[in-house]
């Protein structure tokens, strides 16, 4: 019997950038979805988690686990970013706030240098605990708020009180937008830019249209 082949997303510039976006928007997605219900989509929150732990992927396509339905409900935020679907406005301005954090951490060397090391010690425990333990959880958290917490510009999550106030709670939400980060930091990596998101919008709507 043969093995399920992976199923492979275009590997072109603007497929990367897509993909490397939608992590972005998952995890903003997933925020959202956390302050106002406490549960999130466990495929969505496990491909991200996944892909913050892992720093030295084998390749572009193991970052997401290999399918762009893996980033789904990411990919569903960029339509709605290109006027295709409703857009909900708390998920873009969390999206567009984690592109604008990355864009502040990428030009500090320091915090870069010691986010590095934070998290090769949180794959280390990824390792021993399995990736979506509480521990890790707990250390993705602890990353994010002695990191990108401490720039002036930051995020404010909006939801429910007593949700956020729970257990774990605050630690997931910062473990999402650790991902975010992660994956903005990535879409960089691949070209991506703001100004794009403006003024080449045919092309991401192309690109999506590799994976409707």
């Amino acid at each position: 019997m043969s093995a399920t082949p992976i199923h492979r997303a275009p590997d072109t510039p603007a497929a990367r950038q897509a993909l490397a976006l939608a992590g972005v928007f998952q995890a903003a997605s997933l925020v959202d979805e956390l302050a106002r219900t406490g549960q999130v989509d466990t495929r969505a929150w496990e491909t991200l988690i996944n892909a913050t732990v892992d720093t030295n992927p084998e390749s572009f396509e193991a970052i997401y686990g290999g399918h762009p339905n893996n980033l789904r409900r990411g990919l569903d935020t960029l339509e709605a970013l290109v006027g295709r679907k409703q857009a909900n406005p708390v998920v873009l301005r969390y999206g567009f706030s984690l592109l604008l954090l990355m864009n502040k951490l990428r030009t500090d060397r320091q915090m870069m240098d010691v986010l590095g090391q934070k998290l090769t010690h949180v794959q280390g425990q990824a390792d021993h605990f399995g990736t979506t333990h509480e521990n890790v959880i707990a250390s993705l958290g602890e990353t994010y708020q002695e990191t990108i917490s401490t720039f002036k510009t930051r995020i404010v999550v909006q939801g429910d009180p007593s949700l956020l106030q729970t257990r774990m709670m605050p630690e997931r939400v910062r473990a999402c937008l650790m991902a975010g980060i992660r994956f903005a930091l990535l879409w960089h990596q691949q070209g991506g830019r703001r100004w794009k998101l403006v003024f080449q919008r045919k092309a991401l709507r192309r690109a999506l249209d590799n994976f409707s």
